[in-house]
């Protein structure tokens, strides 16, 4: 008999998580290490967690999520969103709550390019009078 599995690609800035679902206790890991391992912010955990939260489904899935690019805050969303999009798999009448939480609604802003004579994006060189 084949396990059931749910799969959910989120992304956010330059992060990338491909996130799989299945029925469990609750296990949560990210890239081989605990999600209190791997963030040591308790707002990420938070934000990686919400839509379990929001949809009284903790506890019911093991998570395995495979993460890469940018940073971590980068990575708490791209990981949200790749639940949120595994959950409505599991469930397609999750969409109404996770749509309105803005969930399934991939950030669009990236890091803005950086333009030749400056130092970044729009920071130019000091000015000189002299």
């Amino acid at each position: 008999m084949a396990i059931v599995q749910y799969w959910g690609t989120g992304r956010r800035k330059k992060s990338i998580a491909r996130v799989r679902l299945l029925p469990g206790e609750g296990k949560f890991i990210i890239n081989g290490r605990d999600i209190d391992e791997y963030f040591g912010l308790e707002t990420l955990k938070v934000i990686a967690k919400q839509p379990l939260a929001l949809t009284n489904t903790e506890g019911k899935f093991d998570i395995y999520v495979n993460v890469n690019g940018g940073g971590f805050t980068g990575q708490a969303g791209a990981i949200r969103h790749g639940i949120s999009r595994a959950l409505l798999k599991v469930d397609p009448e999750l969409r109404k709550p996770l749509k309105e939480a803005g969930f399934l609604t991939r950030d669009p802003r990236m890091k803005e390019r950086k333009k030749y004579g400056l130092k970044k994006a729009r920071r130019a060189p000091q000015f000189s009078k002299r």
